[in-house]
């Protein structure tokens, strides 16, 4: 159960007019963090409260009104949230309209094309053959920048279920090898997963990350045997997960009411071998543009025959026999995964908690597992089908009304929000916000994953909860903790102030600063689609109220620390 946060009196967050910016925004956030985290430990330690019925709205609300917050929360889900022109271009086209049209848009500019244009393809520059050589910039590029917000959206969902870390890849050019692994995630977003789950297992960053690039067969001389890394993380995280489920994601029972194991290490070994033989590609940039270790990060792995395990093989009901080769072995492999009945309600719902909600009922899942199946046209795998079953299904279009509805908004995605909505730039094109993984900043950040099982887990449960004794999940909540939300509140002070690199167009909340109500309202509809509760509204009205208002300046540090107030509130913490 998500938690609404009560907050203190106004007064107790009123600040002075000598206060500098960053001073009264971190002291105005201070009541509404710590409400936010006493709201979310609270849901982690068992407090008591229940979700809103329905949506709070402004007394008498035209149909207009909200036809908007039905856009903007359309929005949350599909992008990145939206301004009051998109809204409006939401809510005059239609969300099916809307969101087929915008799957439809090509892939921005791409990581690899980013990183040459800005030279971080110089091989004669240490830092970008073996340090971060602007992956990092150019990640933030993609999710602020690119026209595309609909596809980095579900890119950016798609890398937290095929997880890359940085973290794990100790090699030349790796900028250039996450590069082509979230342009692989692009490539196939809306496309085929089939061909999206090929594209994974061949690519240089997953097979550096699971031991899949230079596995080799069996050699009874040394002992040595195939490495089950990837065997196991392609079933366990990407396409079965560890027990059979219904076609709607629930559970199959043994006899004795237990959850029966999708696989066995007999499996994992049978696995390991068809993934044995496969390297780095060969070839030079035939542009020049490219070292050409750089270069084959973006190809995918090759075979290398005399390599690869001739074995039979055995895994999931399904037998390769002896001396087939390597890429039938492999194909084999990919279709008994792809075609097994566990991976449409697996993948479906896990799509369904990072864009909508944490917990959706099983007829949900078992809707748009449905259509993963059979998109209508025979076809199974088809992702932009999906997409448009899964965010135009009723439980994500109606207003939640069961206390298990909403999710929390991942630290990432609060972040991009800002940046979107307000049309943020950078000041000199680099887009250099650095890291955000740390406690003291998000404690997350893409591709920058602690392990393969990414930030939080989909069926993570706050242990001696309340969601623990209803049998609710919170992935999110895995990374919320009292020094991440506290990092949180400073860096989003320190970031909405325009104070980085990467800074916003307040215009249109500039000419509402001087009305607290109309300013608030404005928030409220383009970050939380309407939801910041009415008690919450006037609390920061009446705190950005007493602030001056007299120059520019003063109305700038009005907005931000009405955005710093709104971002560290629960109403905007929880996406319904």
């Amino acid at each position: 159960m998500y938690l609404r946060a009560h907050t203190s009196p106004a007064s107790s967050i009123s600040v002075t007019a000598d206060e500098s910016v960053h001073a009264r925004t971190s002291n105005a956030a201070a009541i509404l963090s710590t409400a936010s985290v006493a709201t979310l430990l609270q849901a982690c330690g068992g407090g008591v409260g229940s979700t809103p019925s329905t949506v709070p709205l402004p007394t008498g609300p035209t149909q207009l009104q909200v036809d908007n917050m039905n856009a903007s929360r359309f929005l949350a889900q599909a992008a990145w949230g939206g301004n009051q022109a998109q809204i409006d271009n939401v809510r005059t086209t239609g969300t099916r309209a809307w969101l087929q049209f915008e799957m439809a848009r090509p892939a921005s500019q791409s990581m690899k094309d980013w990183l040459i244009a800005k030279g971080f393809s110089d091989a004669s520059v240490s830092s970008n053959v073996n340090g971060e050589g602007g992956w990092v910039n150019a990640m933030w590029a993609k999710l602020f920048a690119g026209n595309d917000a609909v596809r980095q959206r579900a890119v950016l969902a798609w890398s937290e279920i095929f997880v890359v870390s940085a973290l794990g890849l100790p090699i030349s050019w790796r900028n250039f090898a996450l590069a082509n692994h979230w342009e692989n995630l692009e490539k196939h977003a809306f496309g085929n997963f089939r061909n999206l789950l090929e594209a994974v297992t061949l690519s240089s960053a997953m097979g550096t990350y699971l031991n899949t690039k230079g596995n080799q067969k069996t050699d009874p001389t040394t002992g040595r045997a195939p490495d089950e890394n990837y065997a196991r993380e392609v079933m366990q995280l990407f396409t079965i997960g560890l027990y059979l489920l219904n076609a709607d994601g629930t559970l199959k029972l043994d006899a004795a009411g237990k959850p029966i194991e999708t696989y066995d290490n007999t499996d994992i070994q049978g696995l390991a071998r068809v993934f044995t033989g496969w390297n780095t590609a060969t070839g030079q940039d035939p542009q020049g543009l490219l070292a050409a270790a750089a270069y084959r990060h973006g190809l995918p792995m090759t075979l290398n025959a005399s390599l690869h395990s001739s074995e039979e093989k055995h895994f999931l009901g399904v037998t390769v026999p002896a001396g087939t080769d390597g890429i039938s072995s492999l194909k084999i492999a990919l279709d008994t995964l792809f075609n097994h009945p566990n991976t449409a309600p697996f993948v479906c719902r896990q799509l369904i908690q990072r864009l909508v909600t944490s917990n959706p009922s099983s007829a949900y899942v078992g809707r748009v597992a449905k259509v993963f199946a059979n998109n209508g046209q025979g076809v199974r795998g088809d992702l932009q089908a999906v997409w448009l079953a899964m965010l135009l299904d009723t439980e994500a279009a109606q207003v939640p009304s069961a206390a298990s509805a909403g999710k929390l908004r991942e630290p990432v995605v609060r972040l991009v929000q800002w940046g979107r909505t307000f049309q943020a730039t950078s000041t000199d094109g680099m887009w250099s916000l650095g890291h955000t993984d740390a406690d003291t900043a998000l404690g997350q950040m893409p591709l920058l994953a602690p392990s393969v099982f990414n930030f939080f887990r989909p069926g993570y449960v706050p242990p001696n909860s309340e969601l623990s004794k209803q049998g609710l999940v919170a992935p999110e909540l895995q990374i919320a903790t009292e020094p991440s939300v506290t990092g949180y509140i400073n860096y989003i002070a320190g970031t909405v102030n325009n104070a980085r690199n990467v800074q916003a167009d307040y215009t249109a909340e500039l000419a509402l600063a001087s009305t607290p109500a109309a300013l608030l309202a404005s928030l409220s509809l383009v970050l939380t689609a309407g939801t910041l509760s009415e008690a919450n509204q006037s609390l920061i009205a009446q705190t950005i109220a007493s602030m001056p208002d007299g120059t520019p300046a003063a109305r700038s540090n009005r907005v931000y620390a009405a955005l710093v107030l709104v971002m560290a509130s629960a109403d905007y913490l929880i996406q319904w």
